[in-house]
């Protein structure tokens, strides 16, 4: 098929019509490790929390390269000078910049490769497309790695107010119904500027950048930190935990080929080779929940429960709390789990755990958002905004968790 014939427009729900820019884009989109995007979930588990969140990685990838576009174009018309080479660099790096995670996103993020997030994976994805395309990809690697020497194109994809984060609010907000999230990305980035080489947002958009932070903070504690979504995830993980316990005994039966080697072989970034990236590249949401489905009929109680848990939207009691969770009331939970089901104190720690959460809707120490006024002069938008609230986002609030099963109440 010749190139001017190839499919050039995508209807999404949140823009419209989205263009793919070039041949370069259209054949990394075609590629199977882009199209495995479609079988990772955006938001893991939320849709146990929020029935529409079964959006994918796939949608959010061609959204941020879209808004990539906009802010190209809006930047190119202030004088802001951006060769092709970097225009294509952006639109690569930025459609590839997820391109790492497992299934479920963050979910199984350091569980099916240990301690590794998936920046590092999309990283690996990147090097190995960039030898198929031969070299078409160097720039992108590098603003990916946040090496590039102009720095706005850096921030472009990684940043406090990058495309990804304007894509990912407004999406996430869309699809789970959780309007407080919803953003105006379109202002946002027809405000943005470049001065002393940083990103910036002009003064007329300082209402609108508070909007944001504020948006950000409410889709944290609503949506992606929201109770019952955490503990949805850590019965996945939980599942993924036991299944590798029971597989140094037995074997585990039916579950797909690349599952059965991450749950056999301890993969770190250690020994992240071009063999375990193809492997990786194989799994996806369906090779979980077809495990899941499998699992809840295993002899392992443990496994068995952990997997219906989840199958069955009978997940553990969670309460959140502003302190530390007292030991003595672990301890009372974890023995009437012992007591009620028989099991090891090892066991019983599947169904009784604690763990904490934190928000920080903007990183001050991280790197700032600057608000540039009418005279030129930049200012940290904490300083250049009348909530007083701003200031307040830019601590990290904790709360922590416990989670056992409801019949040990």
């Amino acid at each position: 098929m010749t190139t001017s014939r190839k499919l050039k427009i995508f209807n999404d729900p949140i823009y419209g019509f989205i263009t793919i820019p070039n041949p370069l884009v259209f054949d990394l989109i075609a590629h199977p490790y882009f199209q495995r995007l479609r079988r990772i979930s955006q938001m893991g588990l939320s849709y146990l929390v929020y029935p529409g969140a079964h959006h994918t990685r796939f949608h959010h990838a061609l959204g941020s390269m879209h808004l990539m576009q906009k802010a190209v174009q809006v930047l190119r018309f202030k004088g802001v000078e951006i060769t092709q080479e970097e225009e294509n660099g952006l639109y690569c790096a930025i459609l590839l910049h997820d391109i790492g995670h497992g299934p479920f996103s963050h979910a199984m993020e350091h569980s099916i490769v240990e301690s590794t997030s998936h920046e590092f994976i999309s990283l690996q994805f990147m090097e190995s497309l960039n030898k198929t395309f031969k070299g078409k990809l160097n720039t992108a690697i590098a603003i990916f790695k946040g090496q590039y020497d102009k720095r706005f194109l850096v921030q472009l994809v990684s940043s406090q107010l990058d495309m990804d984060r304007l894509d990912y609010l407004k999406r996430d907000s869309f699809y789970t119904g959780v309007a407080e999230g919803n953003i105006n990305s379109e202002r946002l980035i027809s405000m943005l500027n470049v001065a002393n080489g940083d990103l910036v947002v002009e003064e007329k958009a300082i209402y609108s950048v508070e909007k944001f932070l504020i948006a950000r903070r409410f889709m944290y504690w609503q949506v992606y930190l929201h109770k019952t979504g955490i503990v949805a995830e850590q019965l996945l993980i939980r599942v993924l935990k036991r299944a590798k316990e029971i597989l140094k005994e037995e074997h585990l039966k039916s579950c797909s080929e690349p599952l059965q080697f991450f749950l056999e072989n301890k993969i770190e970034s250690e020994n992240f080779n071009e063999k375990v990236l193809n492997t990786f590249a194989q799994l996806d949401d369906v090779d979980i929940l077809s495990a899941i489905k499998t699992w809840q009929k295993n002899d392992d109680f443990v496994l068995s429960e952990l997997c219906q848990m989840i199958l069955n939207r009978q997940l553990l009691k969670v309460k959140l709390k502003n302190k530390p969770i007292d030991k003595i009331r672990e301890e009372k939970y974890l023995n009437k789990v012992i007591k009620q089901f028989s099991l090891s104190a090892h066991e019983a720690s599947y169904f009784v755990f604690t763990g904490e959460i934190e928000n920080k809707a903007y990183d001050q120490e991280k790197q700032h958002i600057n608000i540039q006024k009418k005279n030129g002069k930049l200012m940290d938008v904490a300083k250049a905004s009348d909530q007083l609230n701003i200031k307040a986002l830019s601590n990290t609030v904790t709360k922590y968790y416990i989670c056992y099963p409801k019949e040990s109440v």
